[in-house]
């Protein structure tokens, strides 16, 4: 399998770490292979692609989408590096409202897995920050979800530096409000 997969501190949301293949002249490496997620337990079908661009101190989240259309994420850096972050956010989870942060860049490949039931959210570390992230189920807007970024239910510790929140992430709910998976 050209990619080591890796629980977390928070069950359900994983690292994975694809194989790379490098000489002098560049590198190589699969990102994403349905049979070997499949065989890793992870989804072999992601319906989406997704890429934004954000500047530094660029905070994004905490987001989800409700079933029908929840979202599990794939989630890497192709540039830059971010703080990535999720949060289950399903009730009846022995680890409601508990979180996990990793730091995702261009000089790893790693990947962050996370499935549905946990909202997710990101930071820009770096000047500017590629983020690109593969989803299990399209945009469905009257879905779409949020919770505050730094709600004190959750406790997040982001890095220190100036937070950029956008106008609609300055409008989500806290976790005792939102509408959450049960």
């Amino acid at each position: 399998m050209p990619f080591t997969v890796k629980e977390t501190s928070l069950p359900g949301v994983t690292l994975v770490t694809p194989k790379k293949f490098g000489d002098e002249r560049g590198f190589f490496m699969e990102t994403y292979k349905a049979s070997d997620f499949l065989n890793a337990g992870l989804p072999g079908i992601f319906t989406q692609d997704n890429h934004s661009r954000s500047v530094k101190g660029v905070l994004r989240g905490l987001h989800y989408q409700l079933p029908p259309f929840a979202q599990a994420k794939l989630v890497r850096c192709l540039r830059g590096q971010i703080f990535d972050v999720a949060v289950d956010i399903r009730q009846s989870s022995p680890n409601f409202g508990k979180w996990y942060g990793h730091i995702l860049s261009e000089d790893d490949p790693t990947m962050l897995f996370i499935p549905e039931g946990f909202a997710h959210g990101f930071y820009t570390l770096s000047e500017t920050a590629d983020v690109f992230y593969k989803v299990t189920a399209e945009y469905a807007p009257e879905y779409d979800r949020g919770i505050w970024w730094n709600d004190p239910q959750i406790g997040i510790e982001w890095p220190d530096g100036e937070k950029i929140i956008s106008e609609k992430d300055q409008k989500n709910s806290p976790l005792k409000e939102a509408e959450l998976f049960k």
